[in-house]
């Protein structure tokens, strides 16, 4: 383990006994659902800024495409956000469901890369 056997040892021990904590004391499944909630809230929001930053940077490119291409772009990342959303209840609607939310993130996928190649190509 290196020199830090000791703190990596440490860090182990005090995971065990949060997850203890969690399992043996009541309300422990409550804090541990609100505590995935706020993680859950604070990664949307980096997503959301990274695509803030992402259009901001690549704002030139976007807006120069042709209408076509751009409103084939937004829809597509509304697409893939839609199925994301919805992941669980597709997935718990059965094999239909989780086809359909394959061919959606594919449908998307295809259509973002169809973009880039017409983006590219001269």
């Amino acid at each position: 383990m290196g020199p830090d056997a000791v703190k990596h040892l440490r860090n182990i021990a005090i995971i065990i006994v949060l997850a203890v904590a969690v399992w043996k004391l009541p309300g422990g499944g409550t804090g541990a659902n609100t505590v995935g909630n706020v993680f859950s809230v604070i990664f949307i929001g980096g997503v959301g800024f990274l695509g803030f930053r992402i259009y901001m940077e690549r704002r030139d490119t976007i807006l120069g495409l042709e209408e076509r291409q751009r409103g084939l772009l937004y829809g597509a990342l509304a697409l893939a956000a839609f199925a994301l959303i919805a992941t669980r209840r597709m997935w718990d609607a059965g094999g239909l469901g989780a086809l359909i939310w394959l061919a959606m993130l594919g449908a998307a996928a295809y259509a973002i890369y169809s973009v880039w190649r017409a983006h590219t190509t001269y």
